[in-house]
């Protein structure tokens, strides 16, 4: 495959993942499509940090736009499709395989830490009532082994109270994250190597 229609392809599905991520990340601010847990500051800490937002979307939708126009050689662009500009998408795709990592690395994060939620500490070695935390965190001392892990115990999501469903909308959600960001990295590392084939040897359409 000539590295034109491979950057066209590559620049294509980097657009759509990064647009997805950014939807992911955003729905992760309104638990239920609620407003005033946001408001009330009551969103989980890995969510307000938004890197579905500006690792996985920005940085990533940034690279991809360049890359589509070196691909289609866009007459708005001057000089699309020399080895300049190859080697320019080369390194934006470096910069979108970082901002993919680190998005990939927070959402693993946040989804192994489980929601903020409110729901009864009494129940935890606490003993504090009901209260907002970090239920599935603060219950697991010192590193739980994987069948103590909430993942692997949906009887346990019960637990918390408020908002409802989040334990299932935080976990699908940072998983699509995982996901986007997962091929995002394949597709920017895939891009980093055809830009610099690009560089080196020039696009091959027409020859």
């Amino acid at each position: 495959m000539c590295v034109g229609t491979c950057s066209r392809i590559v620049g294509l599905c980097l657009l759509v993942l990064g647009t997805l991520s950014v939807a992911a990340n955003v729905l992760l601010l309104f638990p239920g499509g609620e407003l005033k847990y946001l408001v009330e500051g009551h969103i989980s800490k890995h969510a307000k940090v938004m890197p579905g937002v500006w690792g996985g979307g920005i940085i990533v939708l940034l690279a991809a736009t360049h890359i589509t126009a070196v691909g289609w050689r866009c007459s708005g662009c001057s000089d699309c499709g020399t080895r300049r500009n190859a080697f320019i998408s080369a390194v934006l795709s470096k910069l979108a395989l970082l901002g993919a990592t680190a998005c990939f690395v927070l959402s693993g994060v946040g989804l192994t830490n489980g929601p903020l939620c409110f729901y009864n500490a009494s129940q935890q070695s606490s003993g504090l009532g009901t209260l907002w935390g970090y239920p599935f965190l603060d219950s697991g001392s010192q590193e739980p082994d994987r069948t103590e892990n909430y993942l692997y115990n949906p009887h346990t999501w019960s637990t918390c109270l408020e908002p409802a469903g989040i334990v299932v909308w935080n976990v699908v959600l940072f998983s699509l994250l995982l996901l986007f960001s997962a091929a995002e990295m394949v597709l920017a590392s895939l891009q980093i190597l055809n830009g610099c084939l690009g560089f080196l040897c020039g696009f091959c359409e027409g020859k």
